[in-house]
């Protein structure tokens, strides 16, 4: 077995290798404003006006249309910012103001997010991507006030007692407890945010960024597993922060490894020693990644995941091109942190990964609008399976620009 696995490795690393050359960063990025012009004209309406308060989120393995399957914009509905952010980044690369008139069009349908109390902890990925992506773009005073006002609602979430932000208020009975997934690591980038936008208030910026770091801190010692794979759910008890129990709700079993799962993780604290420049965060970024890279190489044949890397169907089981989307866009942050030589084998596990996405086998190209195919979204809910999806959509334009930054920088 040990055999089989370390030429598996040699094989993965060897085609890592030859991954960068295959890899037209510009030519990428020119086929995603193609898919972003297709989309938008299936989008519009026949008196030429869009609907901004429907949202794309999927097109499904057996759709017969080549269009987005829309979602009313809401804070039920997490996927929401994704396709603004899409459309911030073309506009990024392509500085069309048509591009640009409707981004701000899908921003603004998410004004309703701050004037109410939170659904749950998805205000980071609803306003990063859209209102974040905007204001990185504009500079809009009242882009930052959203943000501002949505790091607050998010805020109200913490539990002082835990230590983390509770995901899913609506499930605290189900679960027995304060829940808190995954995911939430990614909306941690709000509370830094907000920490640093406001440092003349040193006291709601100490307090906000506190949050955050406790956060990591408290997830980092019990939602993962010995070897660094993390359990989807970790349940605390709410009146005395107890950890009472790590479980799965979008994975094969509680004691798999979810792809997405672990990609969040892996963004997530990354994204952390951005902000806290910790060293503990960083470490645990690379322990994170490196279990990742190494069940990659025994389950996968290319760089990207099985939808869990514990499904025992083995390659017959769907893949997860969102995963490495995030990975990907990860590493290439990840990779510029950890020292040279293991930075290079991030970045080249990196360029491998949108190598493989970026090829006829999981480019949708003229299939459908969207950018990949292959995502899978919760599997054990039969939903969104072997579909297109607009987050993974979203990490895929991501990393392809921070891959360019990078060969931008390297010149």
């Amino acid at each position: 077995m040990k055999k089989m696995i370390l030429c598996a490795a040699v094989v993965f690393l060897a085609a890592c290798q030859n991954q960068e050359s295959t890899l037209h960063v510009d030519r990428e990025l020119e086929y995603c404003s193609q898919q972003v012009v297709r989309a938008l004209d299936e989008l519009r309406k026949s008196d030429s006006t869009f609907d901004y308060s429907m949202e794309p989120r999927n097109i499904l393995k057996d759709d017969q249309q080549q269009g987005w399957n829309c979602r009313k914009a809401s804070p039920q509905e997490w996927c929401s910012g994704f396709w603004p952010g899409i459309l911030w980044m073309d506009y990024s690369i392509t500085h069309d103001v048509n591009i640009r008139r409707q981004a701000e069009g899908y921003t603004e349908a998410l004004a309703m997010l701050t004037q109410q109390p939170a659904y749950d902890h998805d205000l980071g990925f609803l306003t990063l991507t859209s209102y974040g992506k905007g204001y990185e773009m504009t500079g809009r005073e009242d882009y930052r006030k959203v943000m501002l006002d949505a790091a607050d609602s998010l805020a109200t979430l913490y539990n002082n007692k835990v230590g983390t932000i509770l995901s899913w208020p609506r499930h605290v009975k189900d679960y027995g407890g304060h829940n808190t997934i995954m995911d939430n690591m990614i909306n941690l980038e709000l509370l830094f945010w907000a920490a640093q936008q406001q440092k003349a208030d040193v006291v709601k910026s100490q307090r906000l960024y506190n949050m955050a770091v406790s956060h990591a801190d408290v997830t980092m010692q019990h939602q993962f597993r010995e070897d660094a794979s993390c359990y989807h759910v970790a349940v605390y008890d709410t009146l005395t922060g107890a950890f009472i129990k790590g479980l799965t709700h979008q994975g094969y079993a509680d004691s798999s490894m979810w792809a997405r799962g672990q990609s969040w993780a892996i963004y997530g604290y990354t994204m952390v020693y951005r902000f806290s420049k910790e060293q503990r965060f960083l470490h645990f970024a690379e322990k994170v990644t490196d279990i990742y890279l190494q069940r990659l190489k025994e389950t996968s044949n290319d760089w990207v995941p099985l939808w869990d890397m514990d499904d025992p169907r083995g390659l017959d089981a769907p893949k997860d091109a969102s995963a490495a989307c995030v990975v990907a866009s990860a590493l290439l942050e990840l990779c510029q942190y950890v020292e040279p030589a293991k930075g290079k084998v991030y970045y080249d596990a990196a360029i491998s990964m949108l190598s493989d996405l970026s090829s006829e086998n999981y480019q949708s190209r003229n299939r459908n609008v969207a950018f990949l195919m292959h995502s899978t979204g919760h599997h054990p809910a039969g939903s969104e399976i072997d579909a297109s999806i607009v987050y993974a959509d979203y990490y895929y334009l991501e990393a392809l620009l921070r891959a360019k930054n990078i060969k931008r920088e390297k010149k």
